[in-house]
């Protein structure tokens, strides 16, 4: 009973104890048996990720976030990848993790099939969604994309700008659309015109050819690019195009990718907290675990982070 409170974390145990039991671990190479132990407690102590099969920051860095909280509070985590983000692929790979006996799911969502996908989602299951949407039919988490965009295009208008431009991000997507639908409401508040969008798909590549069509409008002296990869992108064809950043034209991304504050110059983007994201996602889940009713809507603020690329106008 010693070594269960101390292994599982389940009850007191002084420090001198603790620490006797800690070392015989060490010393005989003991590893719990989660099949044994789910026997007896009825808890596998392993949670479920459906996932999209993608590289992007967002995507990566969220699951990143949930396997970090969930590994602090003991739980391990089981993943599953979906290629096409549609209902059935979302529903089997649902089922494929409540066959492994997992205590509760996580699904991100940022796609608006996926979002959609889970009006069908099982009741007898804890189930969070990241980023799915306002109207995610499950408890959701989310950083808060409009106040991101809104802080971004509300410091380029702040700089002196009369309007600013938006590169944004595929239209099936629930963060380029909140992200898209803040940046013009802002304007909108400060009675700006919204001039016409130009859109990517996330990639540099995509950004790089926003910044061919960019260069050629002659009144353009500030973007907001709804993430750094188009970002990135956008710096290389004004560069080419004899277009100085921030001289002329200021810039503005999304995401703080590892790489932002290297590019050339530096660049001034939104920050999101994806450990954050974690923290609350398996705060949520945990509640449902225990029996309890989780909030809704959970929205992590949005950071925005100045560099050189908007610098004194």
């Amino acid at each position: 009973m010693t070594v269960s409170r101390v292994v599982n974390k389940t009850g007191p145990v002084s420090a001198a104890t603790r620490a006797k039991v800690l070392a015989a671990v060490e010393k005989l190479s003991y590893r719990p048996n989660s099949a044994a132990r789910a026997l007896v407690t009825g808890k596998s102590g392993i949670l479920g990720v459906v996932t999209l099969d993608s590289t992007l920051y967002g995507p990566a860095s969220t699951l990143y976030g949930i396997e970090h909280a969930a590994r602090e509070a003991g739980y391990s985590v089981t993943i599953t990848s979906v290629g096409t983000p549609n209902s059935s692929a979302i529903a089997e790979a649902i089922e494929t993790l409540r066959r492994l006996a997992v205590e509760g799911i996580v699904v991100i969502a940022p796609h608006a099939a996926a979002s959609k996908s889970l009006e069908g989602a099982p009741l007898d299951i804890p189930l969070v969604a990241v980023g799915g949407g306002q109207e995610a039919p499950v408890p959701m988490i989310a950083v808060d994309q409009a106040d991101g965009a809104r802080r971004a295009t509300e410091h380029l208008l702040a700089l002196g700008h009369k309007t600013v431009w938006h590169v944004a991000g595929p239209v099936d997507w629930l963060e380029a659309q909140d992200r898209e639908t803040a940046w013009r409401q802002t304007l909108k508040r400060h009675r700006v015109r919204a001039p016409r969008i130009i859109r990517g798909d996330w990639s540099s590549r995509s950004g790089y050819a926003a910044g061919q069509a960019l260069a050629r409008e002659k009144d353009l002296t500030a973007v907001f690019v709804a993430n750094d990869q188009m970002a990135l992108g956008l710096l290389r064809a004004f560069t080419e195009a004899g277009i100085a950043v921030p001289k002329d034209v200021h810039v503005v991304g999304f995401d703080d990718i590892p790489e932002a504050a290297y590019f050339s110059p530096p660049l001034t983007t939104v920050r999101q907290d994806f450990i954050e994201v974690g923290r609350r996602t398996f705060r949520q889940l945990a509640e449902q675990i225990d029996g309890r009713e989780p909030a809704a809507r959970d929205l992590v603020p949005a950071e925005l982070i100045v560099r050189e690329s908007t610098g004194p106008r």
